[in-house]
């Protein structure tokens, strides 16, 4: 098959002065993708900002003869979202790519977190995704084409201590991306998730150690042919990280049914408890409709 190419493409990744966006943007630009590389350049916590994250991987991607523009708005508000696609239609024409990286971490355990905390992470990764995303996502709709990657994390899909914040929010991010894929279907726009574990500035204490061997760039390759057109998947999640790709999923086992018409006690589900976690069979559902559909067809017998 033919290499996978970006002419004519053009591409907005959030957070992409360092790190995992910033790997990216690279990629994404030395494969023909016309780049917005936006960055507020703060703290990992969301604090301060500056110019210089931004403009240095601009600066690389125009020296090795690609194309891109520095955004420096935050992803935070509706308006600074909704400039960030206007950044790529003003200097691009359109928008084809849009990959939500942008991140803060406020990690505290349950009992210490405060409302502050709580509503930061949430207005950086899920609301900042929905502020940058609907602009694009009607330009998409115009143009026939658009691919979504979303970030979210082990800790949203399977938690961590000290991440109820974090969590809540990277496992919103799931659900957005899979009723986005439902919407965007007849529009060609495909909308996938991603769970990377690598080395940036946002891990490296979490990881410890362990992060040398955890290099940014073996995410990359996965998110580059989620934004391809030769990428037709969509509503999926994967975890990548480390040289290892795997899917990730939401799933549907077989369960138990009680007799036709009875009413199930307490304890009947007590007794059949290991039936229901037994994941010998199970399904996917597609979506809401399915996961429904399943439901009466196990009723039914």
């Amino acid at each position: 098959m033919s290499d996978i190419r970006f002419d004519g493409r053009v591409a907005i990744v959030t957070g992409a002065g360092g790190g995992l966006g910033k790997t990216y943007a690279l990629e994404l630009a030395r494969r023909g993708a016309a780049v917005v590389v936006n960055d507020l350049g703060g703290s990992v916590a969301g604090t301060g900002g500056g110019n210089a994250m931004a403009d240095e991987v601009v600066k690389e991607i125009t020296e090795a003869g690609g194309k891109a523009v520095a955004n420096y708005d935050s992803v935070s508000d509706p308006e600074s979202g909704a400039a960030i696609t206007q950044t790529a239609v003003d200097n691009f024409g359109k928008v084809d790519i849009v990959i939500n990286n942008a991140g803060i971490l406020r990690d505290k355990s349950f009992a210490k977190l405060e409302p502050k905390d709580l509503a930061a992470v949430l207005e950086v990764h899920l609301r900042g995704a929905f502020y940058v995303s609907q602009p694009a996502f009607k330009v998409m709709k115009e143009n026939g084409f658009g691919r979504f990657i979303f970030t979210t994390s082990a800790a949203g899909l399977f938690g961590n201590f000290g991440q109820t914040n974090y969590g809540a929010a990277k496992m919103g991010l799931v659900g957005f991306s899979n009723s986005l894929a439902q919407e965007g279907f007849k529009n060609n726009i495909r909308s996938n998730v991603i769970a990377p574990i690598a080395r940036t500035r946002m891990t490296e204490e979490l990881l410890g150690a362990a992060a040398a061997n955890l290099h940014p760039e073996c995410v990359t390759p996965l998110v580059v042919y989620l934004s391809s057109e030769q990428c037709e998947l969509t509503h999926e999640v994967f975890s990548v990280g480390g040289g290892r790709f795997a899917r990730a999923f939401v799933g549907v086992n077989k369960g138990w049914v009680p007799s036709a018409g009875a009413k199930p006690s307490a304890e009947e589900v007590r007794d059949h408890i290991d039936v229901i976690r037994n994941l010998d069979e199970y399904s996917i559902p597609g979506n809401a409709n399915d996961e429904v559909k399943l439901l009466f067809e196990a009723l039914q017998g």
